[in-house]
């Protein structure tokens, strides 16, 4: 372990511990709940997205951990250490804003220097601080340059040096990359991710960017409308999603909305209205004549003309063909249902040998193992 020299030396940062630990954190403003009892444990040395869509409570439950505003209700712990009644700068913590927020005034060196004279530490140790942040964001030689004269990216960078030269054992970030352009946004994920690992302290990173979420993070919470409502790695929030807010949030699913007919041990057939199909039961276990959501992923949709080989056992729904959509690397094939919902089929457009006109009759088919079922979530 190792002290936080610019916080509380009473926190102690431990790899092995949680960093972060919030207990039934609620924050309200007025009659609006803009949190509800949130639980999420954040493990010491991880980066950890908090993702959603906008107005969900991801920079309210930030500014919690970092102390910027105090909750209604619930804990926060910081290795271990509960810190309700700490200021933001008695915590472990520091916070990359969404803006930029440099001093337009001061050169490079002397915005990321500003928090360390602000302790009065010798100028030889804060020449030697500031240097080594700048070769860590690959700035090296940027010292006298001023911030008019850098590029978005290169003005995050030193907004980031700013925050790591304190040597807190969380960082915070608020939205870093949503001022760049989408280019620059993907630079910047995998520098990001590069610093993370090099310096071994946790990350908390605020996106609505599910792309930005999943190539920096090693878990991601899904916030929204005040509530947590899924945590766990990318590839299971991505590929196994447990919620139907999840599904349709996170990637490309088609969504399909039906009535439990029976179960029968780990599948369950499930009534569409206009065909009856089976799923796996998965985790939620629901009884006849439940009303439940299937999801699967666009990616692993099959398009079938009337008599087509199924190649081994699969699902299958009518449809009616209605446009291809061109988008480079893949292609997107709209099709509708005998209810009139609207699916989509992607495919790699490379090598694509069969080809459908509008009104045509299809059916739609995937693997069942590919299916996902999820409670029809009601208001």
């Amino acid at each position: 372990a190792r002290h936080c020299r610019t916080r509380d030396v009473g926190l102690m940062m431990n790899a092995a511990d949680s960093a972060v630990e919030v207990i039934d954190l609620a924050k309200n403003y007025g009659p609006v709940r803009a949190l509800r009892s949130i639980n999420l444990t954040v493990e010491g040395g991880q980066y950890y997205a908090l993702l959603g869509p906008s107005g969900g409570g991801k920079t309210t439950l930030l500014r919690l951990i970092g102390g910027f505003i105090k909750p209604s209700g619930g804990r926060i712990l910081l290795h271990g250490h509960d810190v309700n009644g700490l200021a933001p700068n008695h915590r472990p913590t520091t916070m990359v804003f969404q803006s930029f927020a440099l001093f337009p005034h001061m050169s490079v060196e002397k915005n990321i220097a500003y928090g360390l004279k602000l302790q009065r530490l010798p100028k030889s140790e804060i020449r030697e601080k500031t240097g080594a942040m700048l070769e860590l964001v690959g700035l090296a030689g940027y010292n006298s340059r001023m911030p008019h004269e850098l590029s978005g990216g290169q003005q995050q960078r030193v907004q980031l040096a700013r925050s790591l030269v304190l040597e807190s054992d969380i960082l915070l970030l608020d939205e870093p990359l949503a001022s760049l352009d989408a280019k620059l946004r993907k630079e910047m994920c995998l520098e990001l991710k590069r610093i993370q690992e090099k310096v071994g302290i946790t990350f908390i990173h605020v996106t609505h960017n599910q792309e930005e979420a999943m190539t920096v993070a090693d878990r991601i919470a899904i916030i929204a409308g005040g509530d947590l409502i899924e945590e766990g790695t990318p590839r299971d929030i991505y590929e196994r999603p447990v919620e139907r807010f999840t599904a349709e949030f996170i990637g490309e699913n088609s969504l399909l909305d039906g009535r439990v007919a029976s179960a029968n041990g780990d599948r369950v057939s499930v009534d569409l209205g206009f065909a009856k199909i089976e799923a796996p039961a998965g985790n939620i276990s629901p009884a006849a004549g439940a009303a439940v959501t299937l999801s699967v992923r666009s990616e692993l949709l099959r398009l079938i003309v009337p008599g087509g080989e199924l190649g081994g056992a699969m699902q299958t729904i009518p449809a009616t063909y209605v446009e291809e959509i061109y988008l480079g690397l893949t292609t997107s094939h709209l099709v509708t249902l005998p209810n009139g919902d609207e699916m989509a089929v992607r495919h790699l457009s490379e090598g694509q040998s069969v080809h459908f006109h509008p009104g045509q009759d299809i059916r739609i088919g995937w693997h069942m193992v590919d299916a996902r079922l999820h409670r029809t979530q009601t208001e």
